[in-house]
This record gives structure tokens, C-alpha cells and sequence, in this order.
């Protein structure tokens, strides 16, 4: 079957998906392709919904590098692909039928974001870095514009000088998760900051070349996606009174203190870039803030507390 994933996948890069969803089919078929070798499954037509079931089973348990069980996400996007390869197959006549069609996914867990930093924990470490250097300024910067606009760990990486209009004081997010261009509003003290990093640091970190990319490396390039959640990671754990994350906790820090501020959830949902609302949804349930009050005006024993207070 390896033709036709091939095909499958030069398909999928002619009409424009993202390169990270090329990258996670190809992983996700490659192993399917494997298990399939060994299980003496020769042809697409073999893949009939009891031989999906044995691989869905496969996959139960199978183990992470970690050696921990695969997460019911990695699960879901694994099989997922499958389907997605087997449906496109079926429609040019590849295959006689989609077993895959049947094939039931499994069913997500709710989960509530692991960590949510407070405001006075964000001020510590975003005073953590040195600001008296280049890449000192530069990650003060960086951390700001994570702060701010909760963008992606991707999103920041790639920004260029050209993205920031401190006119409007918007960011334009390019190629976003699902190839989706978005504006996001940037406050003006990530403004600030931003302008001291491109007057006194960036043009010591370009060393007289011309990378557009805001945020540069002592080397004068990009920053890699690894390289970034490290860095952040350290200055998370240097302030954050214990608490762990890298740059998807301001992304979740920032949504939910904005929706404790009173923000409407279909605002934060533009500004994170969600298609779905009911990703946006799940920090509704962190943000409790209109519920404490809630709970402390109608509760017996609050209101019995705040009475003696008087």
C-alpha cells in the first residue's frame, strides 16, 4: 500500500494542507503500513473493519517513549488518518468499499489546562530575564508578545518585523494552525517592549544580515520550535513558584484571565485562532472568578461570614 500513501500524500501538499498535517499522516501510515507487513496484510482491500479493529486494539497497547500507554488523542489521530487515507482511497476507486467508514474513533477526555499562572507569577517571570543583553531583551520581548496575545509556540517563532503594526497595535498571525491568517490585538506594553528590542538589541543579534524574522538567535537566524519551548520552559520554572509549562501556558494563562476580566468567549476565541468554540470553552471552566462571586453572595455560610464582618 505504500503507492498510494505516497499519492495520498503528494495529494494532500497540492491542496495546500499544512505541513504539519502531511507530517502526522505520513507517521500515522507509515505505522499502519508496518503493522500491516506483520500482520500479513497485503492489500488495501484487506483492511476490512475487524482487521481495523485489531490494529485499533494494537494501538491500546502500544507504549510511548515515555513507556506509558499512548493517550486516547494520539490514538484518535492515529486512527483518524486511517480513515482520512481509506475514505480518500475509496473515492478513486482504489478500494471495493471504506471499512473504515464503521470505524468508531475513541472518545476524547475532557481535560481542563494542566496549569494557569496568576497575574503576580506572570510579572515574576517575565522579570526574569536580563535585560541588559541582547538576547536578554530579546526574551523579555518574546515573553511579552506570548503574554499578551496568547499566540502558538509556531506563531511567535515565525513572526516578521512586517507582522507588528504598533499603529493599530495588532499582530497579523500568518499561517496559523489550519493555514488560517488572523489578526490578534497586542497591548502596549508588549509594544514597548518589542520597540526597545528592535532599536537596541535585534540589530546586534542580525549581524548585518537580513533574516525578516523578529525574534533572531545570537547567530542571526530563526529560532527553532525546540530551542524556544526550552528557553521559556527555564524562565517558567525559575518564577513560577513551582508550577511547569513553556510557551502554551501564557497561551492558556492569557485566555483565561481575559475571561475572568469579562471578556465575551467568542472574542477570546478570534484571538486564540480557535475553528471550534468548544476549544475555547474549556477555559471557562478555569475561569471562576463569576462564579466565586456567585458563590460568595448566595452561599448561606458566605453570607452568614460577610454579615458578621459588618
Amino acid at each position: 500500500m505504500q503507492p498510494e500513501i505516497d499519492t495520498y500524500l503528494t495529494w494532500l501538499t497540492a491542496t495546500n494542507h499544512s505541513p504539519s498535517t502531511v507530517r502526522n499522516r505520513k507517521s500515522a501510515l507509515a505505522r499502519l503500513a508496518r503493522w500491516s507487513l506483520g500482520a500479513g496484510v497485503c492489500s488495501l482491500d484487506a483492511l476490512t473493519l475487524d482487521v481495523l479493529e485489531m490494529y485499533r486494539l494494537t494501538l491500546l497497547q502500544a507504549r510511548s517513549p515515555g513507556g506509558g500507554p499512548l493517550c486516547w488523542g494520539t490514538q484518535a489521530e492515529y486512527l483518524g488518518s486511517v480513515k482520512a487515507f481509506l475514505g480518500w482511497c475509496f473515492l478513486r476507486g482504489l478500494v471495493a468499499r471504506n471499512a473504515a467508514s464503521a470505524l468508531q474513533l475513541p472518545r476524547r477526555p475532557f481535560q481542563l489546562p494542566m496549569s494557569v499562572l496568576s497575574p503576580g507569577q506572570v510579572e515574576v517571570v517575565l522579570g526574569q530575564p536580563e535585560t541588559m543583553t541582547p538576547l536578554g531583551l530579546r526574551d523579555r520581548a518574546l515573553l511579552e508578545v506570548l503574554y499578551s496575545t496568547g499566540i502558538r509556540r509556531a506563531e511567535v517563532a515565525q513572526l516578521t518585523v512586517a507582522d507588528v503594526d504598533a499603529g493599530r497595535g495588532v499582530l497579523l498571525v500568518r499561517a496559523g494552525k489550519g493555514q488560517r491568517d488572523r489578526v490578534v490585538p497586542i497591548g502596549s506594553r508588549a509594544l514597548r517592549w518589542i520597540a526597545r528590542y528592535l532599536r537596541y538589541a535585534r540589530p546586534t543579534l542580525l549581524q548585518g544580515g537580513n533574516c525578516p524574522t523578529l525574534f533572531l538567535t545570537s547567530r542571526g537566524g530563526c529560532i527553532r520550535l525546540n530551542r524556544l519551548s526550552e528557553l521559556v520552559a527555564r524562565y517558567v520554572a525559575a518564577g513560577a513558584g513551582g508550577k511547569r509549562g513553556s510557551c502554551h501556558l501564557f497561551r492558556h494563562t492569557m485566555a483565561t484571565l481575559v475571561l475572568d476580566g469579562g471578556a465575551d468567549i467568542r472574542d477570546v476565541q478570534a484571538m486564540l485562532g480557535h475553528a471550534n468554540l468548544s476549544t475555547t470553552a474549556r477555559y471557562t471552566h478555569v475561569s471562576i472568578a463569576r462564579l466565586q462571586a456567585v458563590h460568595a453572595r448566595t452561599h448561606p455560610a458566605e453570607r452568614r461570614d460577610l454579615r458578621k464582618s459588618r
